[in-house]
């Protein structure tokens, strides 16, 4: 698929935002995000703004995409994890740099969204599932890259427990109210090493399922 005029002057905004890596700016360029906002926000797909996606989610600015995803530092070697698929549209993204992708998101029609949408982009090297992000994907594990899309009070065990020697994790750290700081952990042989990338505001990170969906679920 070729870019049209909008995805390439998102790619040049993103430029001048800082952006370097051509690979990340290439994944971008490929990914119409326009596929992954609804009907009424198709005009503003290209603009670097949030926009509404339902369930009181948002997908992310593409500025904050591509920060995320550049210091994730994804090669087509990696089997990446990221909790909250959301719109699907970061799992797009990433799924064009790393060997395999797995994704979970707790509300299941936007699950089904996304997984359509990556049919549609035959974007066939991304697993994802329904349920409770904050767990992580043990039978997976270990995972070389996480990435979470949602703000957390702290960052959880059971997904730094789930990461490769020398892996990464990205999240978000901090109140919904309050200004919340973008982390990098880096898991070396002595230990986690931390590192602050700035302010960033995202939707909380909600442990457990949706009660009207967990009562439906199968026992």
């Amino acid at each position: 698929m070729s870019a049209g005029p909008r995805q390439l002057r998102l790619v040049m905004e993103l430029r001048r935002q800082g952006i370097g890596d051509t690979r990340v700016l290439g994944a971008i360029e490929r990914i119409p995000r326009e596929s992954f906002v609804p009907a009424t926000f198709r005009d503003q797909a290209y603009e670097d703004t949030a926009l509404p996606i339902g369930h009181g989610q948002t997908i992310s600015q593409p500025t904050v995409v591509a920060r995320m995803t550049e210091a994730l530092q994804v090669s087509d070697r990696h089997r990446v994890l990221e909790i909250g698929t959301g719109s699907g549209y970061q799992a797009a993204v990433l799924a064009r740099l790393c060997r395999r992708l797995y994704t979970i998101e707790r509300h299941r029609d936007l699950l089904q969204s996304a997984e359509a949408r990556f049919r549609d982009l035959r974007l066939h090297n991304i697993t994802a599932r329904w349920g409770d992000g904050t767990k992580g994907w043990p039978e997976s594990a270990p995972f070389d890259r996480i990435i979470v899309t949602a703000a957390g009070l702290e960052i959880p065990d059971s997904l730094t427990d789930q990461l490769a020697p020398g892996g990464i994790i990205i999240i978000p750290v901090g109140e919904r109210t309050e200004v919340q700081r973008l982390v990098r952990i880096v898991a070396e042989e002595d230990g986690l090493v931390c590192s602050d990338l700035g302010t960033v505001r995202f939707v909380p990170l909600v442990a457990g399922l949706p009660r009207a969906a967990a009562e439906r679920r199968p026992a």
